[in-house]
């Protein structure tokens, strides 16, 4: 009676393998690269013309356009309190200029309301905390509205030509006056292996190594472990770098594997760039991950029945 129901437990799983054989063929490699972005046609050429592009543009400045945030700062006597070279201005902060931490941002332009704070209420310069900094935003129409100056058209410019016009333009109020200015939104978009990350841009010359790092490399920050899709491993030779406008993007697929692929490759990037890292795909283990709450199931059901059946042979025997 025993071998009996051996036997039937036998033939139950006989019954399930077919059932998850089935269930895992139908789950095919195509349905596990369906978030698998910006593929490339098969056999597509490189555009030379686009890359040489590419390179002349990252060999000039960054020139301002609309939508960009300005950091404006302003000082008297042509910058000396920057560098305080008799250590005598100690005293105090400077206005317009952060201090370390704790400082808060004011973003003016954005809406019809005039400004928004950025992380945290305005509470000015009081009992030696960081003082507040003002971002002007730049119009549609090129033009941004700074205190004291009021319209000024920046759009097309240099942050250096900027420099130059606005301290002509504050010159009228302050004696020799000297003014810096900085784009403070711009940024790099990075896709793919490590997550979706937003990489700000500190400087002017980044590259995209710089930025790969600061998105935790190719595997996302940890080994095996990252917060991508496809378990965070990302394809060293198959990354993508999207310029320009998204409806005709520039395209360059970089191979960082060798370092060949590295020197031949265009690393300089720009304002708005996305960064795709292809992960690498695992169709049969993920299949296998995916299908586990439904062989756990069967096991269940299978442990169920096979439970009954040892006890309804007791009984009977």
């Amino acid at each position: 009676m025993q071998q009996t129901a051996l036997y039937r437990l036998l033939r139950l799983w006989l019954l399930c393998v077919p059932f998850a054989v089935l269930f895992s063929s139908c789950v095919t490699g195509k349905y596990y690269r369906q978030n698998i972005m910006f593929s490339t046609p098969t056999g597509e050429g490189v555009d030379t013309m686009k890359l040489r592009t590419l390179v002349g543009r990252t060999s000039r400045n960054y020139i301002i356009q609309p939508n960009d945030y300005l950091d404006v700062r302003v000082y008297t006597n042509k910058g000396e309190r920057i560098l305080d070279p008799n250590g005598e201005l100690q005293f105090g902060s400077p206005g317009g200029v952060s201090g370390a931490t704790g400082g808060v941002t004011n973003r003016v332009g954005q809406s019809s309301v005039g400004s928004r704070n950025v992380g945290g209420a305005n509470r000015g310069n009081q009992g030696g905390q960081a003082p507040s900094t003002s971002e002007f935003l730049v119009q549609a129409t090129g033009f941004v509205n700074l205190p004291m100056v009021n319209m000024v058209k920046v759009s097309g410019l240099t942050l250096l030509e900027a420099d130059s016009l606005l301290k002509t333009k504050y010159d009228v109020f302050y004696k020799d006056s000297y003014v810096a200015t900085r784009v403070t939104n711009n940024r790099i978009i990075v896709l793919g292996a490590p997550g979706g990350q937003v990489i700000p841009m500190y400087n002017d010359n980044m590259n995209l190594i710089e930025v790969i790092a600061s998105a935790g490399g190719l595997e996302g920050g940890g080994l095996g472990g990252g917060g991508g899709i496809g378990g965070g491993r990302g394809r060293a030779y198959n990354i993508r770098l999207i310029r320009g406008d998204l409806r005709n993007p520039q395209v360059q697929v970089i191979d960082l594997s060798t370092i060949e692929g590295m020197r031949r490759a265009n690393l300089q990037v720009e304002p708005n760039d996305v960064v795709y890292i292809e992960p690498v795909r695992r169709p049969f283990f993920e299949a296998l991950t995916d299908a586990g709450s439904v062989f756990g199931l069967i096991g269940g059901v299978a442990g169920l029945l096979t439970t009954y059946i040892l006890v309804r042979d007791l009984i009977n025997k």
